[in-house]
C-alpha cells in the first residue's frame, strides 16, 4: 500500500482516530486529512463546560500538537473546504479549484448546529451557538460582560452551558420546548432530577415553550414564545440539536438518510468509501435500530472501524454506546439504551448525590444511567459488552457489579 493515498474528510475527533488507526496499523502510503477550520484537530466536548468555565486553556484541547503530524506523515489540509467527490475517478474536488485523488476515502464530516428559525434570530449578534472553539471563545467573551442569559434548548449542550453560566454568577433562563429536559436522551426520571438540580441553582426552567419570535433594543434582548410569554435579557444561547454533514455524500449518489448510511465497517454505499462519527447512521445492535449516535465513543470506536476496512479488514462495529454529561457536581454516564424500557430498577434513591438507574425491556439488560457512579457504569458497559441479563440477576449482584462483570 506504499504507493495509495488515504484521504480523511474531517479533522474532528472521528478523522484524527482514523488517521492515527491507519498508521498505528502499519499503513505507509500518503494520508492526508481535510478539515474546514484553520486550526489543528481539538476536542469539542469542554467548549460547552471546562473550556467555556474557564478551567481548561486553549491548548490543552488539541488532541495533538503539529510534531506528531510530521512524525505520522499525516498531511493536515487546513481552512480547506471540500467542494465535491467524483466517486467515478476517485477524487475529491476542494475549494479554489485544487483536487485530491483517492485510493480510499474516509468521511468523517461531523455535524453543525441547527439554527433557531423564529423572526428576528437570523444573522441576530446576540444568538450565539457552541460548535467550534471560536464559538466557544466568543462566548466566553460576551459572558464577562453580561448578567442575563437565556439559553434555548434543554438538552446536553444547553443545560451545561447554563450550569456554567450559573457558575459564573449570571441570571439563567431554560427554554424548553418539550414538556421535560433531555427528553430524547433521558428517561423521564432522570428529567425530574434535573429539573429540581438546575432550579435548587436558581435556574428559571420555561419547559413546553416555544421561541416564537427575538427582538433587539439598545442591546437588550426581549423573547416572545408561544403562550405569549416574554423575557427581556442580554443574550441567547442555542442548544437545539445538530444537522449531520452529508451534503456531499448525498451529491455523490451515497445512500444517506439524515446522515450517512453505514454497515458495521463503517462502509458506505461505495465500496472505496467509509464514513464514521456523528455524520453517520448505522444499525445499532444495542437499541435494536438505525440511529445517529452523537458521542465521542462512537466516533472513536467507527473511526477504528473505518480505518480497519480502508485496509481490507473484517472487524465490525459492535460496541456498547455510552455518554456523559457534567452539571454542577453532578456527572451522568449513560451506557446503552435508556428509551423504550418496560422495567427499571434502582441503585440508591434518585436524587440522592449517587445513584444509578438500570433499564430493561422483554427482561433483559438494554441501559443504564448513573450519577456519580464510575465503578456502576463502567461494569453495565462490561457486562452488556459479554452477556445478556435479567432484572433478577442484576437485583442479585447489586451489590457487586464488578465482580458480576468479570464472571
Amino acid at each position: 500500500m506504499t504507493g495509495d493515498v488515504f484521504v480523511v474528510i474531517g479533522a474532528g475527533q472521528a478523522g484524527i482516530q482514523v488517521c492515527n488507526s491507519l498508521r498505528n496499523s502499519g499503513f505507509c502510503g500518503q494520508l492526508i486529512l481535510v478539515g474546514d477550520e484553520d486550526i489543528l484537530p481539538y476536542q469539542r466536548p469542554p467548549l460547552s463546560k471546562s473550556f467555556l468555565l474557564g478551567d481548561v486553556d486553549e491548548q490543552r484541547l488539541f488532541f495533538r500538537p503539529q510534531s506528531h503530524f510530521d512524525k505520522q506523515s499525516i498531511e493536515p489540509l487546513l481552512g480547506t473546504k471540500v467542494i465535491a467527490i467524483d466517486r467515478s475517478a476517485k477524487r475529491v474536488r476542494l475549494e479554489g479549484g485544487r483536487t485530491l485523488n483517492y485510493t480510499k476515502l474516509a468521511l468523517t464530516t461531523g455535524t453543525r448546529v441547527r439554527e433557531l428559525d423564529c423572526e428576528g434570530a437570523a444573522n441576530n449578534a446576540q444568538v450565539h451557538y457552541i460548535r467550534s472553539l471560536n464559538d466557544s471563545i466568543a462566548l466566553r467573551n460576551k459572558l464577562a460582560e453580561v448578567e442575563r442569559v437565556a439559553i434555548i434548548g434543554g438538552g446536553f449542550v444547553g443545560l451545561e452551558v447554563a450550569a456554567v453560566t450559573r457558575k459564573l454568577g449570571k441570571a439563567v433562563t431554560v427554554y424548553e420546548a418539550e414538556d421535560r429536559l433531555m427528553g430524547r436522551v433521558v428517561s423521564p426520571m432522570l428529567s425530574e432530577f434535573y429539573s429540581d438540580l438546575h432550579r435548587e441553582n436558581d435556574v428559571s426552567l420555561c419547559l413546553g415553550e416555544r421561541i416564537d419570535k427575538v427582538e433587539v433594543s439598545n442591546n437588550t434582548v426581549q423573547i416572545y414564545t408561544n403562550k405569549q410569554q416574554s423575557l427581556d435579557c442580554d443574550i441567547i444561547v442555542a442548544g437545539i440539536g445538530a444537522i449531520a454533514n452529508d451534503e456531499i455524500a448525498l451529491e455523490a449518489g451515497l445512500k444517506c438518510d439524515r446522515g450517512i448510511i453505514v454497515d458495521n465497517r463503517c462502509l458506505t454505499s461505495d465500496p472505496n468509501i467509509v464514513a464514521a462519527g456523528d455524520c453517520t447512521v448505522h444499525f445499532n445492535q444495542f437499541a435494536g435500530k438505525t440511529v445517529r449516535l452523537e458521542s465521542v465513543q462512537n466516533a472513536v470506536d467507527q473511526a477504528k472501524i473505518a480505518a480497519s476496512t480502508m485496509l481490507g479488514g473484517e472487524s465490525v462495529y459492535d460496541q456498547v454506546p455510552w455518554f456523559w454529561s457534567d452539571q454542577y457536581d453532578a456527572k451522568l454516564q449513560i451506557a446503552g439504551i435508556n428509551t423504550d424500557y418496560d422495567k427499571y430498577l434502582t441503585a440508591g434513591r434518585v436524587g440522592d448525590t449517587r445513584f444509578s438507574i438500570f433499564y430493561f425491556k422483554d427482561d433483559r439488560l438494554i441501559g443504564a444511567d448513573s450519577i456519580n457512579d464510575p465503578s456502576c457504569h463502567m461494569a453495565v458497559r462490561k457486562i452488556m459488552s459479554t452477556k445478556s441479563v435479567s432484572v433478577s440477576q442484576i437485583q442479585e449482584n447489586l451489590s457487586d457489579l464488578k465482580s458480576f462483570a468479570k464472571q
